[in-house]
């Protein structure tokens, strides 16, 4: 069994590439910081990515520019422009921050640098701007065995809800981007706080996000250690206003039913189809097309292996929940890997080496690609579940990454396979990324989206899961099982993702839950699940329906 994931009109083309999507929405310029040399050199191109993908969702045609290669002028080429300051005191080009106060266009900046210009007084930026800055707070205190949580700017309130950074302290290891850049409306003509962020361990409250016309400052960036209630969905909404898109879709939300391949329970997913059927609520569903299971792991150490041909729960299952609303969404080939390159290695990545449970277009024990990895190979498996669904009569309508991780590589070959994919996704800063040298070394980031992407970084459509899912601890069944995701917790993110203008609240679950000799509370916690997000006003859908 799996933990919680980490981090159609259309036809599936198997031979030829898929046609471009037009972009058509705002031009945008992301001004990225990249000092060369560094070990962090590379961080600020990922948040560019990851910026890059949410304007995604607008159209947008997007250039991502080192900012020391900015030349002047080149603001007023876009509709709205981007300076991601991730780099402390990075230099800024002069010409950009005198083409800043100068400029019609849109401008945002971001957390570091902006001393640069507020404190050169050949800027004249508090008279401009109407705001001043002050500098920057991090932890209150530093974090210690006897002061584990001394508190730090970390509640960002938007929308009536409170938003509140990621902090963990273990073993003496923080995980944490404190960091605040401290500003302060001094001309309210000129310039005005939308959004506050407070230290609720001081009491202190400081703007998060101010506008004085065009030029916009958020105070962190927000593409760090987010999660289904982070500021991230605050500026996923403030994207809107930034760049002056004036129509949004309505809510809506997705439910799709997790792993299923050849062991499926058909009892299990006859009721999970019946109730949705009943309450009129269409879903997907994520087919595993080939099963593996090579080192025989739950077949008595025999290796097992069953194709579509001979899978008839499988099939039994899926067009019971065909004929009630449901949509297959291929889910992996085999959603386990082989290593074909040392005649046919069966490995554990990084449970059992069986279907469902482990990584297939990543080596996650070792965090590299696999060592097949490469367009064509990934092509290739792509079309061989393809061709195994086929063989059935079952055409997909989008595809999901197994466990959400697969390479640089994988997700462009899924970009000219499928006209969508249905996930989340981890982007690298290099299709062949080295985490660990000692000068610009490589990053990945995984990316939540609370809305459809039109197209990503890799020319992916995606459509979003954005709320988690359902999980027990059965540690004492399943050591991989160990935690617990309430469906409550999965409500509470769907209220946050409603902030965001034509949020998805989009979930998925497993129906072995239902399965009664793990003694967990499956159906029942799935339907007050499915009656908790109905409750919110989302209308449902699914892939075939999102254009």
């Amino acid at each position: 069994m799996k933990t919680l994931k980490r981090l159609v009109a259309l036809l599936f083309v198997l031979c030829m590439a898929l046609p471009a999507w037009a972009q058509s929405g705002p031009r945008a310029l992301i001004l990225y910081d990249a000092p060369p040399g560094q070990t962090f050199t590379k961080l600020g191109f990922a948040y560019a990515i990851m910026l890059r993908n949410l304007l995604g969702h607008f159209d947008s045609q997007v250039d991502m520019v080192p900012v020391q290669n900015y030349t002047a002028g080149q603001v007023n080429n876009y509709a709205a422009t981007f300076y991601l300051g991730s780099y402390y005191d990075n230099q800024v080009p002069a010409a950009f921050m005198s083409d800043v106060t100068t400029t019609t266009k849109t401008v945002v900046w971001f957390k570091y640098n902006l001393w640069q210009m507020a404190w050169d007084s050949q800027y004249n930026f508090q008279s401009r701007f109407g705001f001043a800055f002050s500098g920057l707070r991090g932890f209150n205190a530093v974090p210690s065995t006897s002061n584990q949580t001394p508190g730090f700017f970390n509640t960002i309130t938007y929308k009536s809800l409170p938003f509140v950074k990621y902090y963990d302290y273990n073993g003496g290891a923080v995980a944490a981007d404190p960091d605040v850049g401290i500003v302060s409306v001094t001309d309210t003509t000129k310039a005005s706080t939308l959004v506050p962020v407070s230290n609720p361990t001081t009491g202190e409250t400081a703007p998060y996000v101010v506008r004085s016309g065009n030029f916009w400052y958020v105070a962190d960036l927000p593409f760090s250690y987010i999660g289904p209630r982070d500021r991230y969905l605050v500026l996923c909404d403030l994207l809107y206003d930034m760049l002056g898109v004036t129509t949004w879709e309505t809510p809506k939300a997705m439910v799709r039913l997790e792993d299923v391949g050849a062991m499926v329970t058909v009892s299990s997913m006859k009721t999970l189809s019946n109730y949705l059927y009943q309450r009129r609520i269409p879903f997907s569903i994520a087919t595993i097309p080939q099963y593996e299971d090579p080192l025989g792991v739950y077949n008595g150490g025999i290796p097992q292996s069953v194709p579509m041909s001979q899978a008839s729960n499988l099939k039994t299952a899926l067009n019971y929940a065909l004929a009630r609303g449901g949509e297959i969404v291929m889910h992996g080939y085999t959603h386990q890997y082989t290593d074909t390159l040392h005649n046919n290695l069966y490995t554990r990545n990084k449970y059992t080496g069986v279907s469902g449970d482990d990584y297939e277009f990543w080596n996650i024990v070792t965090n590299t690609p696999v060592a097949e990895d490469s367009l064509a190979w990934a092509l290739g498996r792509y079309n061989a579940g393809l061709q195994e669904l086929a063989s059935a009569g079952y055409t997909p309508t989008a595809w999901e990454t197994p466990h959400y991780h697969g390479s640089a590589l994988a997700s462009k070959a899924a970009a000219q396979t499928f006209a969508k994919t249905y996930q989340r996704v981890v982007y690298f800063t290099s299709d062949t990324p080295n985490f660990n040298a000692a000068v610009e070394k490589d990053f990945a980031v995984g990316q939540i989206f609370p809305y459809p992407i039109k197209t990503d970084y890799y020319g992916q459509r995606v459509l979003p899961e954005s709320l988690g899912n359902i999980e027990y601890d059965i540690s004492a069944i399943d050591p991989t099982s160990n935690y617990n995701y309430t469906w409550q917790t999965i409500v509470t993110n769907a209220q946050y993702v409603k902030t965001v203008r034509g949020g998805y609240a989009s979930f998925f679950f497993h129906p072995f839950w239902l399965e009664p000799d793990l003694g967990v509370p499956g159906l029942a916690d799935f339907k007050s699940l499915i009656q908790g997000v109905n409750s919110l006003g989302f209308t449902w859908t699914v892939p075939s329906r999102i254009n």
